[in-house]
């Protein structure tokens, strides 16, 4: 098994995961409050892990249009969608709004296309037709 295959296969499974305990935790927790506590817990931890395995002189080296661009990920990524996400959690359930969410392969692939330039194949389109239909059936 490859290793991209291997972290892929557990990224998976962690993110299967997730949402359980994120609709545990988001029971009586307002959802700003619960993201900020998840980004304080990772932040603490990533800050350890930097800094126990010398890679937090890393940080300092990375230029700034990289650092940039990392930091509107950061923003659209682990701010803004993953708020989305818990308010999507906390009123709805589980099962319908983890796919929904897990369909942004579709938005990725056009906007690569768009901004990136990369090729559209058949395959992805297959692939996107899938995974929208998968939505449009959960809806």
């Amino acid at each position: 098994m490859s290793n991209a295959f291997l972290m892929a296969t557990l990224a998976m499974l962690f993110w299967g995961l997730a949402p359980i305990f994120g609709k545990l935790g988001l029971s009586s927790v307002n959802p700003l409050v619960a993201l900020t506590i998840r980004s304080l817990v990772i932040s603490a931890i990533l800050l350890v892990i930097a800094m126990g395995t010398g890679q937090w002189k890393a940080l300092l080296q990375v230029a700034p249009r990289e650092a940039s661009f990392l930091a509107l990920e950061g923003i659209c990524a682990a701010l803004l969608g993953q708020l989305a996400y818990y308010y999507a959690l906390k009123f709805g359930d589980v099962s319908r709004v983890a796919p929904v969410v897990a369909a942004f392969p579709v938005v990725a692939m056009l906007l690569a296309f768009v901004v990136l330039g990369e090729q559209i194949t058949a395959t992805k389109v297959s692939a996107a037709v899938l995974i929208t239909a998968g939505v449009v059936l959960l809806r």
